[in-house]
């Protein structure tokens, strides 16, 4: 697993957020001192400058960071919410990356991230919403589309 010093010089040498709205810098940053924020090109909004708790950078809690992320990731795709879908697969990416596990290089995006959500969940024992599925299945996709 990475180091917070590690992710920060990451950032700091050209790492950049993968999700449109930063929603993965936004998750990554709550393991990080409030005064590393501007680090992910973040700043607390209209003058208020009360950071939430601090989690703890252990291998568990990244964990436990990316099983919220990817039970929330398999809900947006099963909902056909392709923007919300395609989020929670960048940042369940980035946290794979900070783990260091070599599904960060996964690029199955079939059905919102379905096949990548699915791996992830059997790889660290998390609820597999798809079950037997690989995640690919035409049975996932919205009726309009175009690959139907």
């Amino acid at each position: 697993m990475l180091t917070q010093n590690q992710v920060l010089e990451a950032i700091k040498s050209g790492r950049e957020s993968v999700c449109l709205d930063g929603r993965d810098f936004i998750r990554l940053a709550e393991f990080f001192p409030a005064s590393e924020l501007a680090v992910f090109g973040l700043e607390f909004v209209d003058g208020q400058n009360k950071p939430l708790p601090l989690k703890e950078w252990t291998r568990e809690e990244i964990v436990n960071q990316l099983r919220a992320d990817v039970a929330f990731g398999f809900k947006k795709a099963l909902n056909r919410r392709g923007i919300s879908a395609s989020l929670m697969y960048s940042t369940v990416k980035t946290f794979l990356w900070v783990l260091e596990d070599d599904l960060q290089h996964c690029e199955e995006y079939a059905q919102y991230g379905l096949p990548l959500f699915r791996k992830v969940a059997i790889k660290y024992g998390f609820p597999n919403e798809i079950g037997d599925d690989t995640g690919d299945e035409t049975k996932y996709a919205a009726d309009d589309d175009c690959y139907l």
